[in-house]
């Protein structure tokens, strides 16, 4: 399947040339005009790259970084203008894989996205399908969208699941409140950040034996939530 690349620039004409550039080179151009919907785009679509402009409106691509390393490995180009060696340190530093400057010249362009992905893929674990943690008293089928806990299928509603899914994907890892609300949320839903309490609720009163005492889902006092044992 062809590799999809997310471009985020409220540039609509440099949209348009960046589409012609790499769809001919035989990837998915999906395109954002600004962080929030770049961010949404992000979470359902799950590109393989992407393309980042610096200055937009509301959200700066600095900050925009900043948000998708919080919750994504993806690898993240810099396609921006500013072309100071201080921008370029600030990018990479953020969190930037590359930086192009505009104007740009297509092949550059496409050599640059192509060295990228193929680090990534080089880099890249193999995903696993079966998520198992407490010796199997709790299994996670990502290809099925299936939960099990001691052996019963527990039905979950998509944000449980998509909740469930990022503690076990971090396991072990304490999550902050902010974390777990941007991983899940879109920035663009109704839904509050103490919606993540709710929700922690929801799944302990599903998969735990004793929702007042967890075994899979613990809290960190003044920090967050961790998924455990594995």
């Amino acid at each position: 399947m062809p590799e999809t690349i997310l471009l985020i620039d409220d540039d609509l004409e440099l949209s348009k040339v960046v589409r012609l550039c790499l769809g001919g080179a035989g990837y998915t151009v999906l395109t954002a005009a600004n962080g929030a919907e770049g961010l949404r785009m992000l979470r359902e679509h799950q590109p393989d790259l992407v393309l980042l402009d610096v200055m937009m409106p509301e959200i700066s691509g600095w900050e925009l970084c900043e948000r998708i390393r919080s919750i994504s490995t993806v690898p993240i180009i810099f396609l921006t203008a500013r072309q100071t060696e201080g921008d370029k340190v600030k990018g990479l530093d953020l969190g930037g894989d590359d930086y192009i400057v505009k104007p740009f010249r297509p092949a550059e362009l496409r050599a640059r996205v192509s060295a990228a992905l193929r680090r990534a893929r080089m880099a890249r674990p193999q995903k696993e399908t079966i998520l198992r943690f407490g010796e199997g008293d709790l299994v996670i089928n990502t290809d099925t969208h299936t939960v099990l806990v001691r052996g019963k299928r527990v039905v979950m509603t998509p944000t449980e699941y998509r909740l469930l899914l990022y503690l076990a994907e971090q396991s072990g890892r304490v999550l902050t409140t902010d974390q777990i609300y941007e991983a899940v949320w879109s920035t663009e839903t109704d839904a509050l950040r103490t919606s993540v309490k709710w929700y922690i609720w929801r799944l302990r009163a599903k998969i735990e034996s004793d929702s007042q005492h967890p075994r899979f889902i613990l809290t960190e006092p003044g920090v967050g939530y961790r998924l455990g044992p594995d």
